[in-house]
């Protein structure tokens, strides 16, 4: 199914390139108005019959002699209908190119980490040649119009959408200098989570309750951003628990790496660590213990907590060094 629609997709492109090129190789242009009344635009080249002129002069003349193009010209029905066309097939062609890479990313760690990192360059870029063929190879306007049409709309745009601008050239900063790609587990001020999507104006973070969180990017670039696993398929996760002051910390730290080292989704790769601190809770001197381990997939993290927690828990209380009436 999917070659029959792909191969679908060429023809139709196919045709239109074909198409245009016959309406662009003409020397007349011709619009069919309501009333059946058609009007024929011409070209005119410039005389330069008098070789005494110098080429200065001469120059100046053949552009002064070129007839200003009107709007009806750049935007006739047929160059209309031919870059609809063209919008809808590129629109299919790259959602069908993106869904793909999403599909084949989601196969193992690795490859979402790696497959979604160039999801949004593939998206920015494909679009950028979409909007350049639309604009120069259907419309084709005059050099002169086009900046002076982009100077009066970006005049404009600039103060309308202030904000709109801001995040899209905070969207170009993010992925020149990559602070995170897609796949990557951050932090930015009390919001948490993978990164599921980037575009020029936001990103999207999917949090530890499944929440989907919308971020501008242009809040992005003032506030410092923490990456867990800067694109890694692993990355560290810590298990902390509160235990009484008076535990035995060498059985607690044996029996703590014990349940790290057969864990399902631990990364053996990368060293564990059991670390002690001194705290005070509920009005006690404790301590906290932090298990510091890697898992193999980023997914994996609250699973890997959970299950830390409660295996060392359980087995200290089975080995009678936790006594469940005097613990914090």
């Amino acid at each position: 199914m999917c070659k029959k629609i792909g191969i679908l997709i060429s023809l139709v492109m196919l045709v239109a390139f074909c198409s245009w090129a016959e309406v662009a190789d003409t020397t007349s242009q011709v619009l069919q108005l309501p009333d059946t009344l058609q009007v024929t635009v011409q070209q005119v080249a410039p005389a330069g019959a008098d070789t005494i002129e110098s080429g200065d002069s001469r120059l100046k003349k053949t552009i002064e002699s070129i007839p200003a193009v009107e709007l009806k010209e750049i935007f006739s029905f047929a160059k209309l209908f031919w870059a609809g066309v063209f919008f809808l097939v590129a629109y299919f062609v790259i959602r069908f190119l993106s869904r793909s890479i999403e599909a084949w990313s989601e196969k193992n760690a690795e490859r979402r980490i790696k497959g979604k990192a160039i999801l949004p360059i593939v998206k920015i870029v494909s679009w950028l040649i979409v909007s350049y063929i639309i604009i120069r190879g259907i419309f084709n306007p005059p050099v002169q119009s086009l900046i002076a049409f982009g100077a009066s709309i970006g005049v404009a745009v600039g103060f309308a959408a202030q904000d709109l601008l801001k995040n899209i050239f905070g969207g170009f900063v993010i992925l020149i200098d990559r602070p995170f790609k897609v796949g990557d587990k951050i932090e930015v001020g009390s919001v948490y989570g993978e990164v599921l999507d980037m575009s020029l104006r936001s990103t999207r973070i999917q949090t530890a309750d499944d929440s989907l969180v919308t971020l501008p990017n242009g809040e992005l670039l003032n506030q410092p951003i923490s990456n867990a696993n800067s694109g890694e398929s692993n990355c560290q996760v810590v298990a902390e628990i509160y235990l009484p002051i008076t535990i035995d910390t060498v059985k607690v730290r044996e029996i703590a790496m014990e349940a790290a080292q057969t864990s399902k989704f631990v990364y053996l790769a990368k060293p564990i660590a059991v670390l002690f601190f001194n705290e005070i809770k509920h009005d006690k001197l404790c301590y906290k213990m932090r298990l510091k381990a890697y898992v193999m997939d980023i997914r994996y993290e609250f699973l890997f907590k959970s299950e830390m927690t409660e295996i060392v828990i359980r087995d200290l209380l089975q080995a009678g060094i936790l006594d469940p009436e005097i613990s914090i």
